[in-house]
């Protein structure tokens, strides 16, 4: 048996744990030792895990507790999330998605990146049913962007992007698409994803694997104030638009806090 081969071990000391609301006691320990058990199916070192667990104290929320979980393995990042009525449960699922991923990564990445994508079925549905985490009801008028993020967009085919998606665990996720070059947005649409970009080339776009619908309609040039307003107005959980001053594609969405996050693509 080869190192590649070999499982490697996490200290559950070694998690590193953040919490919001009212954590249940016990409930550190016990997600400490299941991402640790958890991360032992990877062939790769775990350089890193982080864990937030949360608890909302909203009585419309059905699902209140929600666990997270963010592994540098090996310099590629594997993000989880679950939520469920008790944190046990929330725990035990993140447990579920994080082995589900690690496995997963190396064999189907290697595909991905040589373009002959050969597990798309199994790394698409072999994840236990995915669940949004409830978000926070702050009302309209006390929204602000709480969180800014600005990074060099990764260049990936549609195929790359969707696997990225997946294993990072997001809803959408923002990239620069490899053979249109576009700023381009690519995100969960019943069965399969849709894409968008700032201005649609689809028949510029390589051979894809996964079930893609491609949207015709170029970006909206906004302001980041004007895509603030169209995201309320819309009553979605996202907006991507062009940025009037940059011509970029960026993405407005709404946080779990009930704030909005905002991802631009650095210069």
């Amino acid at each position: 048996m080869n190192r590649r081969d070999t499982p490697i071990a996490l200290d559950p000391a070694d998690v590193q744990m953040g919490t919001r609301g009212a954590v249940p006691t016990g409930a550190i320990d016990e997600a400490r030792e299941t991402v640790a058990a958890s991360a032992g199916v990877s062939h790769e070192p775990v350089l890193y895990a982080r864990v937030k667990l949360s608890t909302s104290a909203d009585p419309a929320v059905a699902r209140p507790c929600a666990a997270q979980a963010n592994l540098d393995v090996n310099g590629r990042i594997i993000r989880a999330q679950a939520v469920a009525e008790s944190m046990h449960q929330a725990i035990r699922l993140l447990g579920d998605r994080i082995r589900t991923r690690l496995r997963r990564t190396s064999r189907d990445w290697e595909d991905l990146r040589g373009r002959s994508p050969q597990n798309v079925g199994e790394w698409r549905h072999d994840s236990p049913p995915r669940r949004s985490l409830p978000f926070f009801p702050r009302p309209a008028e006390e929204r602000r962007i709480a969180r800014r993020k600005t990074y060099e967009l990764a260049w990936a085919t549609p195929d790359e992007a969707a696997f990225d998606m997946e294993q990072l665990d997001y809803d959408y996720h923002l990239f620069t698409e490899v053979d249109t070059g576009q700023d381009s947005v690519i995100y969960r649409e019943g069965a399969g994803y849709r894409l968008a970009q700032v201005v649609p080339w689809p028949d510029r776009l390589g051979p894809v694997s996964v079930p893609l619908t491609i949207s015709t309609t170029p970006a909206a040039v906004l302001t980041v104030e004007e895509a603030r307003e169209r995201l309320e107005a819309a009553g979605l959980p996202f907006v991507f638009f062009a940025d009037v001053e940059t011509g970029r594609g960026n993405l407005l969405y709404h946080r779990y806090d009930g704030h909005y996050g905002l991802i631009t693509p650095s210069r």
